[in-house]
């Protein structure tokens, strides 16, 4: 594990494979540690030409921790908060971080909340975003890419007696059909790897979605991108729906949209072989 200071927040991460690769930066999703982008997920992405960088997010896993509230359950559900930091500060990170490591930019790719940072980091840094690929994200309008109700519970369950399980249980009502029990045993390896590592309190969760409650309408901005931009989502996907996917993918000249059947919000074992097909395709594209 690596540290770099980037603005006035520490970064942890991890470079695998060969650094003269072109770079793909794997941005996770919200209150999620780098290990959540899974060990195989990452070696199938270095098989396949990249040097790969994982990071912990500000707040979560071994980077700096903020201070601050989050947001209640009336401000959710009401869709108001008062963020201590934007998505936009988020992608100032992710961006430091690309140019501490690669001056040629990466290939950007994030995950849901990382979505959102994601496509933030294409515009205002497009010099060092060599194409985008945004999985399960929206472009922020306010319309599109809802929470659907009855996945509003998972926002403010209380914790479960074993978080383990009720991590397998949530993973299970949001994701994907075809989950295997291969799927599961990630959720509970991953989780205790990431708790292992994690120096925070585990408060950056509800700042992060603050952050991304408060997000601001990116549709005018994503039309000026020029990199190559894959979106990604899923057809099952009920807490960023669908039409999130879609209005992003039209909002950014020449995107590919590939929407998968069956996915719902997350990255089971069998939609890996899609995105990384797509990272690669849409990595090629940046020439």
């Amino acid at each position: 594990m690596q540290r770099a200071r980037v603005g006035g927040v520490d970064l942890a991460f991890e470079s695998l494979g060969d650094p003269a690769a072109p770079t793909v930066l794997l941005v996770m999703g919200l209150g999620l540690s780098m290990e959540w982008w899974r060990d195989d997920l990452c070696a199938d992405l270095v098989d396949a030409g990249f040097h790969v960088v994982r990071f912990d997010n500000r707040d979560v896993g071994g980077s700096t921790q903020l201070a601050g509230p989050g947001i209640s359950a009336w401000g959710f559900v009401r869709r108001r908060a008062r963020p201590v930091y934007t998505l936009a500060d988020m992608a100032d990170d992710a961006a430091g971080l690309v140019a501490h490591l690669d001056p040629r930019g990466a290939h950007v790719v994030g995950v849901s909340l990382g979505a959102l940072v994601a496509q933030e980091v294409a515009i205002r840094h497009p010099g060092l975003t060599r194409s985008l690929t945004s999985v399960m994200g929206r472009p922020g309008d306010g319309r599109s890419g809802k929470v659907a109700w009855r996945m509003v519970p998972e926002f403010l369950r209380p914790p479960a007696a074993d978080p383990v399980e009720g991590l397998v249980r949530s993973f299970t009502r949001i994701g994907s059909v075809g989950r295997t029990a291969v799927d599961d045993e990630d959720v509970r390896a991953t989780l205790r790897r990431a708790t292992a590592r994690d120096t925070t309190d585990g408060s950056g969760g509800g700042r992060q979605l603050a952050a991304c409650v408060a997000e601001r309408d990116r549709t005018a901005d994503l039309r000026a991108v020029r990199c190559p931009t894959l979106v990604l989502h899923g057809l099952r996907d009920r807490v960023i729906q669908p039409s999130g996917g879609r209005a992003t993918a039209a909002a950014v000249p020449g995107a590919e949209l590939v929407e998968v059947k069956g996915m719902g919000h997350d990255l089971a074992r069998w939609v890996w072989p899609t995105l990384v097909d797509g990272i690669v395709r849409t990595a090629a594209r940046a020439g």
